[in-house]
């Protein structure tokens, strides 16, 4: 099997029932997703699989709804019949962030991306997640989409920054604070 089609040559893709330019909105958003998905693989290479067992497992699961996100953004018309990411996915990720949260010491202020490795890559993660939220913002102002890939996609950010400083707390590592920055979170 060949990997290349020579299909794409003339700057068109295929999606879920016909082809676009591969700078369409709808590729654009599904690509950031896609890129995401590997920054994630990424940070589930840095996991320890002893003390950080419980995040691996839910960042292999995010991977997984991650290209279900993609392919929910990939039909040019809107599907007739259940998406793949659904309310409960949302829920879900609500749940993770209040655990992992609950680890965490207290916030009040900004605080700078970074610390150990996978805190890192994690907010990393958390970036380039609100960039491919932003994107699909953007093409839901043009076409009817899954809103449910948004909210995930809005919660998953907030999930990348709820795991990076917890991350950092099972390492010991103190998040450093924005010297500049106001009280923004309430304990």
């Amino acid at each position: 099997m060949s990997i290349y089609t020579r299909t794409g040559d003339e700057g068109k893709t295929s999606v879920i029932g016909g082809r676009v330019l591969k700078d369409d909105d709808r590729v654009e958003a599904y690509g950031t997703i896609d890129e995401l998905n590997c920054f994630v693989g990424q940070a589930v290479s840095l996991t320890d699989p002893v003390g950080f067992a419980d995040l691996r497992e839910n960042l292999l699961q995010i991977q997984q709804e991650l290209f279900d996100c993609g392919s929910d953004l990939a039909y040019v018309q809107v599907k007739n019949g259940p998406y793949k990411v659904g309310e409960e996915l949302v829920g879900r990720l609500e749940l993770w962030i209040d655990r992992y949260e609950a680890e965490n010491p207290p916030l009040a202020k900004f605080i700078l991306p970074g610390g150990t490795q996978l805190a890192s890559i994690l907010h990393v993660c958390r970036t380039v997640c609100r960039r491919a939220e932003r994107r699909t913002v953007t093409l839901s102002q043009q076409r009817e989409i899954n809103s449910a890939v948004l909210k995930y996609l809005n919660r998953l950010s907030d999930f990348f920054f709820a795991v990076a400083r917890t991350a950092n707390a099972r390492m010991e590592v103190q998040d450093i604070e924005y010297v500049r920055s106001g009280k923004v979170f309430r304990n």
